[in-house]
């Protein structure tokens, strides 16, 4: 009856007997079922192949029996799955079209001895492959080693024979192979791949002698701890020193992962995005946070044990927290309000007893008596020193005014046109270079032709991105000018936020919101570590909309983007789309709202042809760009690429009387290749006509409402016993997004259209 309920964690307990099928139906939108180590026995109910939104499975570490239910590969949304560990019998499960699948772990069961499956190289999605002891015979093919996502491959202890073959095609990011304990008699092209592989007890280490690299197992040890570069300042007492140099009493817990999406525990990148994840929530919770540290002590572990992240959460502007303090932290971590990253799958928190309160009001007295002493001493000092002071300040008041930062970006010629900004902050450098610790390489997180992006912290504990230019950078004053002017004065929940700039000896520095989960380019190429479905490359596609259609609508004056691409469209921690880089946009004043003559400037591929041709700007040639990007969003593929242009091949390509438009060749497989694609012939038409001829354009505001059209339709495909359409969606991927209304009006701020 539990058929809004999401989570099963019901993991590492003493539960025994059977797993009752009735527990599960069609009805449910479950994401999570977590019954690993426990005593279950009997065989998997089929009714848990209905649960159609399940995204992470794990029975593991039970004393489960019988075959795999026949149904399992209609779960299309399984991200991960355990089933390794029990008792389990019959032919190998058919994963066949489980094209989300990153992490399979399918070991130590009683498999019919079979061939390698021929769902091995479809799984485009996947990371991890475990089937230790699963009775596997004869080669294995190449094709496996050539999956784009592919992590660690471990088939030790089968019946494995012949020649190994790894191929030059092989994914970079292969890093484990372990065939342990097989038949394999030769290897090919071992030259090409150089990360670990074990072939340890096999007859090819037999013949060659176990001088082979790949004869011995080796075990790396590995630690990750958050950075600090504090240098010597010990901290008094047992105090301990935060990543933001500050000596205090940290909260400390530890995070148990149960299921993750990546088996590469040695990329330092999992562990910097998962502290900003905590920080962000932190922030937004409003809780008194300063830094987070964490540590890990060699998590190189076996699949079947959880990864344990050791937590300190240090207090902000005191030594210790107080009780309540403690007690929102703890809440927020055991009771599931923090979302972590989607790679880290389900989590659960166990906190340590802390003893190093703030003081209660009883035992402070003393120091208040104290403290009123020792202040009316210095009362007497501070007026003394008041008129000093003063006088002080107003002789600062006139150095400022001849060092104002704004006036030396006063660009006229003729005089007169300063800076206009409001509620945008200017920054010192010597403030960035502590944020930024002195633009360290460990914070910097992009670059290009204009420079460098780093990561920074505000003394509030918020994260910040800091883009600074080259000096030789082709971005000059009017770009960054432009940039601040326009940023300033547009506020809205698809676009980035300017928080402040620095223009101080020949440094131009912008200061913006970071977004934790980088560009949508990142993303569509693999590589950030997330993986976009088909309902989150809608959700992408609907933010960036409203962002320009909020630009083109509602800005006073409008504003022409003109560089929109995906590099440029960045991805915040729910993958919700903020559009950014606005150093070429374009105000239009009214007088200028049919065309304007300008200087061409975008990104080739992106950018309208008849813009380029005829120098006419107008906001149909951000429709274009965003045409290109509807099309890199569902093919993962540069606008252009070896000489070839996407929109062209896509209307060569393009049958309307077949299934996807004939596009199959083109899809990206991580956007869910064998599930239903629900809407996404309407989306390859809207994206054709925001690439014809201008006049024949959609506004951005009609594109917004269609691909709210597209999500309701593939929401509605993703559980038709959805009473609301909306709610369907929210359940189903957890996110949120508005209707619009079929009448014409404009955005808000908020992304709410209004009635004009």
């Amino acid at each position: 009856m539990l058929v809004k309920a999401r989570h099963f964690h019901l993991g590492q307990n003493k539960l025994s007997g059977r797993i009752p099928p009735q527990i599960f139906s069609p009805k449910m939108v479950l994401i999570h079922v977590l019954l690993d180590g426990n005593q279950l026995t009997g065989s998997i109910p089929s009714t848990l192949g209905l649960v159609q939104a399940l995204e992470v499975l794990r029975v593991d570490g039970n004393a489960l029996s019988g075959p795999v239910p026949s149904n399992f590969n209609n779960l299309t949304n399984l991200n991960q799955m355990f089933l390794s560990n029990n008792k389990l019998t019959g032919p190998v499960p058919d994963l066949t079209g489980m094209n989300l699948l990153s992490y399979v772990d399918i070991s130590n069961n009683t498999f019919y001895r079979s061939d390698a499956p021929p769902w091995f190289p479809t799984l485009q999605s996947l990371t991890t492959l475990i089937m230790e002891n699963t009775q596997l015979q004869g080669q294995i093919p190449v094709a496996l080693f050539s999956l784009p996502h592919l992590q660690t491959v471990v088939l030790k202890k089968n019946q494995l024979n012949g020649s190994l073959d790894i191929g030059t095609t092989h994914s970079n990011r292969l890093k484990l192979i372990d065939l342990q304990s097989n038949l394999i008699s030769h290897l090919e092209e071992k030259e090409a791949y150089n990360a670990t592989l074990i072939l340890e007890d096999n007859p090819i280490c037999e013949e060659t002698g176990a001088l082979n690299s790949y004869c011995t197992v080796s075990h790396s040890n590995f630690s990750y701890s958050t950075l600090q570069n504090c240098g010597p300042a010990p901290c008094i007492s047992d105090q301990i020193l935060s990543p933001n140099c500050r000596c205090a009493y940290p909260y400390t817990g530890t995070l148990f992962f149960g299921a993750l999406s990546f088996s590469d525990l040695g990329n330092n990148t999992y562990y910097i995005i998962l502290e900003e994840s905590l920080m962000h929530s932190f922030r937004f919770h409003q809780l008194p946070v300063d830094s987070v540290s964490l540590t890990l002590s060699n998590p190189i572990k076996a699949s079947s044990e959880y990864l344990e992240v050791k937590l300190k959460v240090f207090p902000y502007g005191l030594v210790s927290f107080n009780r309540t303090g403690i007690s929102s932290i703890g809440f927020m971590l055991s009771n599931q309000t923090f979302k972590a990253p989607i790679i880290f799958g389900p989590f659960y928190f166990i906190g340590d007893k802390y003893e190093k309160y703030t003081e209660s009001t009883k035992s402070s007295s003393i120091y208040i008596i104290i403290g009123a002493v020792v202040g009316s001493i210095v009362l007497l000092v501070i007026l003394l020193t008041g008129v000093y002071a003063l006088h002080v300040k107003k002789r600062a008041e006139k150095v400022i005014e001849h060092t104002n930062p704004y006036e030396q970006l006063d660009l006229s010629r003729r005089g007169g046109s300063f800076l206009e900004v409001k509620g945008v902050r200017w920054f010192s450098l010597k403030e960035l270079e502590k944020y930024t610790k002195h633009f360290s390489v460990a914070n910097e997180i992009g670059s290009g032709g204009y420079g460098k992006v780093y990561r920074g912290s505000l003394p509030t504990g918020q994260l910040i991105a800091i883009k600074q230019a080259k000096k030789e950078s082709k971005q000059g004053k009017l770009e960054f000018k432009t940039e601040i002017e326009l940023l300033s004065r547009v506020h809205h929940k698809n676009l980035v936020s300017l928080l402040g700039f620095c223009f101080k000896k020949g440094e131009q520095i912008l200061v913006y919101e970071y977004v934790l989960n980088g560009s949508l380019k990142d993303s569509l190429s693999g590589k950030s570590g997330i993986r976009l479905d088909w309902m989150r490359r809608l959700n992408v596609a609907l933010g960036a909309a409203r962002g320009l259609a909020y630009l083109h609508e509602f800005a006073n004056p409008p504003i022409i983007h003109r560089d929109i691409k995906s590099n440029n469209i960045l991805l915040d921690e729910s993958l919700n789309a903020k559009v950014s880089d606005f150093g070429i946009s374009k105000p239009m004043a009214d007088n200028e709202s049919s065309h304007v003559s300008t200087q061409v400037k975008g990104t080739m591929g992106y950018m309208d042809p008849e813009y380029y041709m005829t120098h006419r700007l107008t906001e149909k040639s951000d429709v274009y760009s965003f045409g290109v990007l509807m099309l890199e969003l569902i093919t993962a593929r540069k606008p252009i690429e070896h000489g070839k242009y996407i929109v062209r091949e896509v209307q060569e390509k393009m049958d309307k009387t077949k299934d996807l438009y004939n596009l199959h060749e083109f899809l990206d497989p991580a956007i869910g290749l064998g599930t239903t694609l629900k809407g996404l012939e309407k989306f390859v038409d809207l994206a054709m006509r925001c690439v014809e001829e201008a006049s024949d354009r959609p506004t951005m505001a009609e594109v917004v409402k269609e691909i709210e059209n597209i999500m309701e339709l593939a929401s509605l495909n993703l559980n038709t016993n959805s009473t609301s359409t909306s709610a369907s969606y929210e359940e189903i991927s957890n996110r949120s997004y508005s209707h619009y209304p079929n009448s014409s009006g404009i955005l808000d701020s908020s992304g709410v259209y209004l009635p004009r």
